[in-house]
């Protein structure tokens, strides 16, 4: 790709969109959730200039309720992701046990073929589409190799990925996230933290793409990596679960969310000398029983916004191109409540009432001095994916012995359920289904 050596003059959109379960449900309601963002952003998008996108970070996860519409109608995330489990059990099994890995990571294994189709396929569409560069968020998945059936995982390990295609619909990149939070880690979905060697800076019409996925801005080791690469705009697309105006969760510190969020891309802006700008979107809405809020960001050097403005909570300050007001603003306590009245189960009338919306800057950094590093083993099996070169491999059958099996799992339930019944433990879903699953595991050993 030929770069002039003139300075690139572009356009970024961070996107705020607000997500339900039910926007998963199917192929076409998550190709409808997707373009709905790019479509509130087609009047903003620059006629004149390339424009670059960027999505909100585990926007491909609740793919795990595609054609589990029963998953969708449950109160908390865990019993959602247990009935899908049930769904799934001999596919996530089978995983498991043939990656010796957890039933959870089993499951997103087992899913993977399907999700990493239906969602590159339709962030691929929606960039050549919009004629955009287009970081799409994230997705968890593993890296794939070709094998004698089609692209099957390579190993047991799935990362929090996000992808960046260029305006043809072209798969670019990818990036791992490598530092989890607990949502994500052993106790959670027990993702796979990404290499910090692996993450690349993308030269482009658009900046020196470095991608940091939420909680990797907050880490000066990922920074310096990017910047020593020569990152100009950094990316950080964001899921932020929990009630934006509460304090922070899992420090010692327990500031406030707005507060400690400036210790993530403005702070990184603020004190680099290569880093010229970063781009945070965040979702937001309640999914299942956890909240998901923020506001999204545009950030730039001080010299370069110094209009004071800042998050809820927090004292104004240069650094903000663009900014997505909350809610209300109000003294702290107030904004404290507010929050908890978005929150999932607060039966009030500002229930799930988040801010959804689009931010736009138009940014400019000096000439590229490189171009865009080849692609990846792993990238370019996903990009042959998208050319109809290859083809995902299909869930292998189950096996004559499930039949067995599952009959002794429906038994063990209905015991495990009149028992809990008739001595009031107050067994639930998830206790009821571990212990199925486990006795799945054991049978397959």
């Amino acid at each position: 790709m030929n770069l002039t050596m003139s300075p690139r003059r572009f356009r970024a959109l961070a996107l705020q969109p607000c997500w339900s379960p039910d926007d998963f449900l199917d192929e076409e309601r998550f190709e409808a959730w997707m373009r709905g963002q790019l479509e509130a952003a087609r009047h903003d998008l620059a006629p004149d200039r390339p424009n670059l996108v960027v999505l909100t970070e585990f926007n491909g996860l609740p793919l795990l309720l595609e054609r589990a519409r029963l998953a969708s109608r449950r109160f908390t995330l865990q019993g959602a992701l247990t009935l899908v489990m049930f769904k799934h059990l001999p596919q996530a099994a089978l995983a498991a046990r043939q990656h010796r890995v957890s039933l959870i990571r089993g499951l997103l294994l087992a899913r993977a073929p399907r999700v990493a189709q239906l969602y590159l396929t339709v962030c691929s569409r929606l960039a050549e589409e919009y004629g955009v560069w287009l970081l799409s968020g994230s997705v968890p998945l593993p890296h794939f190799r070709r094998g004698p059936r089609g692209l099957e995982a390579e190993s047991g390990e799935v990362y929090n990925t996000a992808f960046l295609f260029g305006p043809q619909g072209e798969l670019v990149g990818s990036a791992d996230k490598v530092y989890l939070t607990d949502l994500e880690g052993p106790a959670g979905l027990d993702l796979s933290g990404g290499r910090l060697e692996d993450l690349r800076v993308y030269a482009t019409p658009v900046g020196d793409l470095g991608v940091a996925t939420s909680l990797d801005a907050f880490r000066p080791e990922v920074v310096r990596h990017l910047e020593a690469a020569g990152c100009t705009v950094l990316l950080q697309p964001d899921a932020n679960a929990g009630t934006w105006t509460a304090t922070e969760q899992g420090t010692p510190t327990r500031r406030d969310q707005p507060q400690a969020w400036l210790d993530s891309s403005w702070k990184a802006v603020q004190e680099s000398g290569q880093l010229r700008y970063a781009v945070n979107p965040m979702v937001v809405g309640n999914l299942f029983d956890l909240p998901f809020d923020g506001q999204s960001a545009i950030v730039a050097r001080a010299e370069q916004a110094a209009q004071p403005r800042s998050y809820v909570m927090t004292e104004p300050r240069p650094g903000f191109l663009a900014l997505m007001p909350w809610v209300a603003e109000g003294p702290p306590e107030m904004l404290r409540a507010l929050g908890r009245s978005l929150a999932p189960g607060s039966e009030d009338l500002m229930e799930n009432r988040y801010l959804s919306g689009v931010l736009y800057a138009d940014l400019e950094v000096p000439s590229a001095a490189g171009g865009l590093p080849p692609r990846r083993e792993h990238e370019q099996v996903l990009q042959d994916a998208l050319l109809g070169r290859v083809r995902f491999a299909r869930p292998r059958p189950p096996g004559v012995l499930w039949p067995l099996l599952w009959g002794v799992l429906g038994s063990a339930l209905l015991a495990f359920a009149l028992r809990a019944r008739s001595h009031r433990t107050g067994l639930g879903w998830a206790s009821l289904a571990s212990a199925a699953l486990a006795a799945a595991v054991m049978a397959l050993n």
